[in-house]
């Protein structure tokens, strides 16, 4: 890949972008943007799909066909997308609010299917658009603006809950290694099937002050010291890692994909329609 080629990716005219200082999202889309160069993704065929929330700031600097959807729904239009068309690259860039909360049945049932899609989800531990509540996937015990005495809820493991459903593809980077991420992306773009690439991120404005984080390295250091890589086809979601998240390619199956299989039923029954 020639030096800087990912910036054919980028709508320049659009930047300087929007997050907040120390935000690791600008980190999780650089990977991305990465992998599509790597594969020469046509930017043409490429379509971008997210919701609402900090997550949806990436298809505004992305330079391909893009679409913002409402509020956990971005799976539903990139479904269909894919369905009337599929020959295109599907992305999807979600949050922890949009993609596991309001998102999350949608989640479960794109899962299912093994529509071929590949969903990255900025996992920042907050709402951090809308004021700084807790998600699904905020830290039991840690603060947030509608906990601030500390989450009483369990926050769960998305990636379980992926592969559960049905995910052929499962995957999990931390924007402290963003060459190890924009691998896993590109290896989700290139499977066959649904992917689904967790990318840990931190968010220095709320879930930063909130926690009593004193800068933006220190949220990213917090998130890689609890980090431990695994090696592929080696890792079940059973295992115990004394409270540790495990990153890297966490599950990869071989699953006949959903478009395929709809398109070979409707030329079965238009031939047999025909005969």
């Amino acid at each position: 890949m020639k030096k800087n080629n990912y910036k054919k990716y980028l709508r320049t005219h659009k930047l300087p972008h929007i997050w907040c200082s120390g935000c690791g999202h600008g980190i999780i889309l650089g990977a991305a943007l990465r992998a599509m160069a790597e594969l020469e993704l046509d930017p043409y065929r490429t379509v971008a799909v997210t919701a609402i929330g900090c997550s949806a700031r990436t298809n505004a600097i992305m330079h391909c066909n893009t679409i913002q959807t409402t509020h956990g729904r971005a799976l539903t239009f990139a479904s269909g997308i894919k369905m009337a068309r599929p020959d295109l690259t599907v992305l999807l860039f979600v949050g922890d609010g949009d993609g596991a909360a309001i998102g999350g049945n949608h989640l479960i049932h794109a899962a299912r299917r093994n529509v071929d899609l590949t969903t990255v989800l900025l996992n920042n531990s907050i709402y951090g658009m809308t004021g700084g509540q807790y998600s699904p996937l905020t830290p039991y015990q840690k603060t947030a603006s509608t906990s601030p005495y500390g989450n009483l809820e369990q926050d769960f493991d998305i990636c379980k809950l992926a592969d559960a459903a049905g995910a052929s593809y499962v995957a999990r980077g931390i924007a402290h290694d963003p060459r190890h991420l924009s691998k896993l992306i590109r290896g989700g773009i290139e499977h066959k099937g649904f992917s689904f690439i967790e990318g840990i991120s931190h968010c220095p404005t709320y879930y930063g002050r909130k926690n009593k984080f004193a800068s933006p390295y220190d949220v990213m250091r917090w998130v890689k010291e609890r980090s431990v890589r695994v090696k592929p086809d080696s890792y079940n979601f059973s295992q115990d890692l004394n409270g540790s998240v495990p990153v890297g390619v966490l599950s990869h199956k071989n699953l006949p994909e959903f478009t395929d299989e709809y398109r070979k039923l409707v030329e079965k029954l238009q031939k047999g329609a025909e005969s």
